[in-house]
């Protein structure tokens, strides 16, 4: 059935794109050839094909395009093949025709009939411009719609209900309360007592809270008896109003309706279209009592008695019908979409317990879509532009201007083109922070555009050659000569030959630099100690600033014992450290100038070298030892990869790559993977299994508990189903004849993968060819089962998986004896989870359950009493009749344990109340709130372990902390329950365990007396010098251990150089970006910086451009063994330390050529010129330094 159909739809496509390619060259024929770019006139049900113009030059069409359809009072739709270039085509469009009103009808981004609903922004998105669309046939306040094709076949809400359930409020208007209740309730709205997120409003008094859909913010109503007082925007997480706003619009709270009449109809209609008993299906139920499963959108047909397509929002067949673009192959991209959407069907039809509708009645077919757009003016814009663009004489390739990176002059090309070409050339940057860093490399270049807001003011300003900042993906150049127009667009795409998309990625996507993570100076509180490599142990006090006769610059303010100060330029941050060994109070303060910090530097120092030498001890021994050296087939793993749902974070990618290394070298390996929870651990363990699979040996993976070993070994099962792997599980889920069965087949080598508890480290456990080791959570392993382990470890590849390293593991790690990947960027569209901190009491409880169930989704409870956990059972029963909870502790028999599990995952519970059980890995994307009763009680590790419960899928997820009394906690309980607060940011795990390292320290690694050294220096001095003894016995150097780290360059531009304070105010983020800065080893990361500080905070003001002159010197300076710079106006001194590594002959040579530059003693260079401003000083130095050749050997 479902071929005839294709065949029927692949006719009707064909016809449809034969008939539309033969008229436009007719038209050709009759001399429309011409150098100009012609936006066709088309008649509504005609059709009119042109060839899709190179690079962004389509972009530049459709603007054209659009603005003629606005001239007449239509709105445009453009439907694209790829939904990539629905996100292009709105900035590119904004760039050409900045008057145009755009807007996006953005996807559900799930997969048909997934289990869970689309995120609360997107449906508020969709609702808004279906809104604006309706609105715009009588205002015309919308000129343009972009969709992806296959969002454009979903079967929506006819325009009657948006129509019915939208209504206004402006100021001084009538209002009854308790009809704008019952409206709300009706339009889908949930009552709270706190407004947090799209579809809620609370009322208190006289004020409601309201957080529309397809807003931004929420409002604040004040009523004055029934009249609307005013109306004010308010910041959800501080609750503060901000600015008042003259009239509300309330959307309904989701694509269909919820209230009684609606529930009854969709039960109605059920009964009548779904086969089966209905009783046994949970989402007919819970429609029932009101809540909306998750993934009930993919149910949309049953609300309604008749659906809507998009074609009906866009008037078609009527006058007003929108004009239609179809860019791209979209014939292809809806054969695509229905290939993998019958192919879901399919597999998913057989469900009893979710029984799913066909796929005809939620999507248009191909054959409907195309008979619909017949009846608009059509534009097709399909198949490239033949080469030498003859069909589009007005768009043409650009000349090879690539940057040659590893040339003296990288932009050459640019700059002999700019010099060369009689066209204007604009070059477009992505963003602000983009258009500093190539303007900082085409200074280099000599090569100084002005900037243009935008291309309006390029066209009409008579520059030859400018930069502008726009979301331009390819260049192209634009030529019409009848116009007089003659424009060569260049972005970062023609300059650095990488596609926008891999440009993107690498912005968002550095991968985490574990150094970085440590040292940050970001969490910095005034009073914390920190470490001055020449000075000592001190207390931060503040930053301040000082006027030292060249303008103001920003000190660090000091203070040590006896009350001495220190000021410190925050150009020398990398000088300082936190100080972490004890707490803050406990700090051993320094005194300034007494030697006693020499002391106990050279004390440390002679512990660091002895321990140094057996950390390489012990390195030699590990790489002497063979391990196995694992090869696989590429192709095989492609598919593998493949088969992971999700596109990797570059944390992730660099964990399995560096994973994937350890294991094809002969070296054993001991990794460490420390992720947040949810965060993909268990993917680049699964890419490890699959490595040893194939190159033929077994794999052991190690759970804490027998819940997470059944989960993994579900997942695992599913993952390796299409393979010839053969899995196994050990725990007490399993049965002894099957235990029996898994342990001979481990021996006698058919089973390739076992899961298991710490069974799999008994006596009786022999592996044929274990190869690969996987210890999930570590932390939650006693010190028996690690000895045990270690047993295992000498010729075994071993990875480990924590989110909360312990200390000592954390320890090892960062001094280098296991290798470390942190994986701290989290998956996309993924929320930080909101937490909350609240006293015990029936209405949080109640919101808190409530919120989670309306929007179709679980909660775990948390009580860890199993002796009074049936009370707190009878007692929710009460508060929250709606939920169906199920009770999980450890204390229950393993079969009854599984089963709760199984059927919470299943949905069958929607409330679950547990113990710590659930502490680790098991995953429910759909449960996103927990409730932790007593949170007091519990230690920060497993607070950040049971948080990581919820928040897997792309919905915003709530923590609740209870405890009996906010204001009675204890000192220590109050800092666990703030940290975790504080540490909402993804990715935090990391932090906590390094909190943690400082509230309990470290611990010796090796031997019993290196505490007390570490105490006097600070863990990350220690961690420093032992970094470098170990470097340097490497090479087979004596470590000089007193001097190595505070080398270092001063540099003097005289001229302020920092970030101000009304640039950026916050006094951590100004800490956190010096300390950066001033650890930067390399020009990348500096750009890097200067991208992300514009970004954030706009352009930077002179103060901060020195700041990064300053910067980049030093990080030029240095390998010529520069120790100072000082730049004033008139007069400028380099001075080299004694024998630098630079060639006698250049300098002579410099000297001999410039008649400015003198030598003045052995190793000082003298420079006598005027420049009075800082940024030509610094670009003076540059230049003589680089005169000077390459360093001829990079100092220590």
């Amino acid at each position: 059935m479902a071929d005839s159909a294709c065949g029927m739809e692949s006719a009707k496509q064909r016809e449809f794109y034969n008939s539309s390619l033969h008229r436009p060259v007719g038209i050709r024929s009759r001399g429309a050839l011409l150098s100009r770019m012609q936006t066709p006139s088309i008649a509504p049900g005609k059709r009119h094909t042109l060839p899709r113009p190179i690079g962004s030059a389509d972009s530049l069409l459709l603007a054209r395009h659009a603005q003629a359809q606005a001239a007449q009072k239509r709105l445009t739709a453009i439907i694209t093949a790829e939904p990539a270039d629905t996100q292009r085509l709105e900035g590119e469009l904004a760039f050409f025709a900045p008057e145009l009103r755009i807007a996006v009808f953005p996807d559900w981004e799930t997969l048909p009939y997934d289990t869970f609903s689309p995120h609360q922004d997107l449906i508020s998105e969709r609702l808004a411009t279906l809104w604006r669309i309706l609105q715009s046939h009588k205002n015309g306040d919308l000129d343009v719609v972009l969709m992806p094709a296959s969002t454009a076949l979903v079967r929506l809400a006819p325009p009657s209900f948006l129509a019915a359930y939208t209504f206004h409020f402006k100021q001084k208007e009538r209002l009854n309360e308790a009809a704008l209740k019952s409206q709300l309730t009706l339009a889908g709205y949930q009552h709270v007592s706190q407004v947090v997120s799209p579809g809620e409003y609370a009322v208190r008094g006289g004020l409601i809270d309201l957080f529309p859909m397809g807003s931004l913010v929420p409002y604040r109503v004040d009523l004055f008896g029934d009249e609307v007082d005013s109306t004010r925007t308010f910041d959800p997480d501080s609750q503060r109003s901000l600015y008042p706003v003259p009239e509300v619009r309330l959307l309904p709270g989701r694509e269909f309706p919820m209230d009684e009449e609606a529930r009854t109809a969709f039960r109605a209609r059920w009964r009548e279209r779904v086969e089966g008993d209905p009783t046994k299906v949970r989402l007919y139920k819970d429609m029932a009592t009101g809540i909306a499963t998750a993934g009930i959108e993919y149910y949309l047909p049953l609300f309604f008695d008749q659906t809507a397509t998009i074609f009906e929002y866009l008037k078609s067949g009527t006058e007003q019908a929108a004009a239609l673009v179809l860019h791209g192959e979209v014939d292809e991209a809806l054969k695509r979409f229905w290939t993998d959407t019958r192919e879901r069907h399919r597999f998913l039809q057989h469900d009893r317990e979710r029984p799913i509708l066909p796929p005809e009645d939620l999507f248009l077919k191909s054959d409907d879509f195309f008979t619909l757009t017949a009846s608009h003016a059509t534009l097709s814009l399909r198949g490239r532009s033949t080469e030498g663009a003859a069909d589009t004489p007005w768009a043409r390739p650009l000349t090879d201007l690539g940057v040659d990176r590893g040339a003296p002059e990288p932009l050459k090309k640019l700059q002999i083109h700019v010099g060369t070409t009689s066209h204007r050339v604009l070059i477009v940057a992505e963003t602000q922070g983009r258009r500093e860093s190539l303007l900082e490399l085409l200074r280099d270049s000599r090569i100084e555009p002005p900037s243009v807001a935008s291309i309006a003011e390029f066209q009409s300003g008579d520059e030859r050659f400018a930069i502008a900042v726009a979301p331009l993906a390819e260049g192209f150049f634009w030529n019409e000569p009848e116009e007089k127009t003659a424009i060569e667009f260049v972005t970062e795409t023609e300059l650095f030959a990488t596609s926008p998309t891999a440009r993107r990625r690498r912005k968002q996507e550095q991968v985490s630099d574990v150094n970085a993570l440590i040292k940050d100076l970001s969490e910095l509180k005034v009073g914390d100690p920190v470490v001055h490599i020449n000075h000592g142990i001190g207390r931060y006090v503040g930053l301040r600033n000082i006027d030292l006769g060249d303008g103001d610059s920003e000190f660090l303010h000091l203070e040590y014992a006896d009350k001495a100060t220190l000021y410190v330029p925050v150009a020398q941050l990398h000088l300082i450290s936190r100080y972490t060994g004890v707490s803050a109070e406990e700090a051993p303060l320094h005194r300034l100038g007494s030697g006693q910090w020499e002391k106990a530097k050279r004390k440390a120092a002679e512990q660091v070298r002895d321990t140094a030498a057996e950390l390489l001890n012990l390195y030699a021994r590990r790489a002497a030892r063979e391990g196995y050296a694992f090869r696989f087939s590429a192709h095989d793993y492609e598919a593998f990869a493949a088969s992971f749902g999700f596109e990797e974070t570059p944390d992730q990618k660099a964990a399995i790559h560096a994973v994937i290394q350890d294991m094809v070298s002969p070296k054993p390996m001991d990794r460490l993977v420390c992720g947040d929870v949810g965060f993909g651990k268990t993917e680049v363990a699964l890419r490890a299994a699959f490595v040893a699979v194939t190159g033929g040996k077994q794999v052991a993976i190690l759970a804490p508990t027998t819940l997470l070993a059944e989960q993994h070994f579900q997942n695992i099962s599913d993952r390796f189903g299409k393979w010839p792997i053969k899995v196994a599980e050990m725990s007490r889920f399993r049965s002894a004849k099957e235990i029996k069965q898994a342990l001979e087949g481990l021996e006698d080598g058919t089973i390739d993968i076992v899961v298991g508890t710490h069974k799999l480290l008994s006596q009786n456990t022999k592996f044929k060819r274990l190869g690969l080791l996987v210890i999930d959570e570590e932390h939650r392993f006693g010190v028996r089962h690690k000895e045990a382990m270690k047993a295992l470890r000498a010729e075994v590849d071993v990875l480990t998986l924590t989110a909360t390293p312990i200390p000592r593991t954390l320890g090892m790690a960062l001094e280098g004896l296991r290798d470390l990947s942190v994986i701290a960027t989290a998956p996309q569209r993924r929320l930080a989870i909101k937490t909350f901190v609240r006293s015990e009491s029936s209405g949080t409880i109640r919101e808190a359950v409530l919120r989670e169930l309306k929007r179709g989704g679980q909660v775990y409870f948390l009580h860890n009493e199993v002796e009074t956990i049936e009370n707190r059972r009878s007692k929710l029963e009460e508060l929250v009749p709606e939920a169906r909870i199920a009770i999980a502790h450890g204390q229950m028999p393993e079969r009854e344990l599984e089963k709760v599990m199984r059927d919470f995952v299943a949905q069958r519970h929607n409330v679950l109340l547990c113990s710590t059980i659930i502490e680790t890995g098991i995953d429910v994307p759909s449960a996103n709130t927990i409730v932790i009763s007593r949170a007091d009680k519990f230690g920060l590790a497993q607070l950040h372990q049971l948080r990581g419960r919820v928040g897997r899928s792309h919905h915003q997820a709530y923590a609740y902390l209870l405890v009996p009394d906010v204001e009675g906690l204890t000192k220590q309980a109050q800092q666990r329950l703030q940290a975790i607060q504080d540490m909402e940011e993804l990715g935090s795990g990391f932090y906590l365990a390094m909190h943690d390292l400082e509230i309990r320290g470290a611990g010796e690694v090796l031997g019993e007396n290196q505490s007390g050294n570490m105490m006097e220096v600070g863990f990350q001095l220690y961690n420093e010098m032992l970094a470098e003894a170990v470097r340097s016995l490497k090479a087979g150097k004596e470590p000089d251990l007193l001097s190595p780290l505070s080398v270092t360059t001063e540099i003097n531009l005289h001229a302020p150089a920092l970030l101000t304070t009304d640039y950026c105010g916050d006094v951590h983020t100004r800490l956190s970006l010096y300390k950066r800065l001033a650890s930067a080893t390399k020009n990348e990361q500096i750009d890097a910086m200067l991208e992300e500080i514009t970004d954030r905070f706009g352009k930077l003001p002179p103060q901060g451009q020195t700041l990064f002159d300053v910067h980049r010197l030093r990080v030029l300076a240095k390998p010529f063994g520069v120790i100072k710079i000082d730049a004033a106006p008139t007069l400028m001194v380099i001075s080299f330390r004694p024998n630098p590594p630079i060639d006698a002959m250049k300098i002579i040579e410099l000297v001999q050529k410039n008649r400015h530059i003198k030598l003045a003693g052995n190793d000082k260079l003298r420079i006598e010129r005027s420049t009075p401003e800082a940024k030509d000083r610094a670009q003076l130095i540059r230049e003589v330094l680089r005169a000077l050749g390459k360093p001829t050997s990079v100092p220590g």
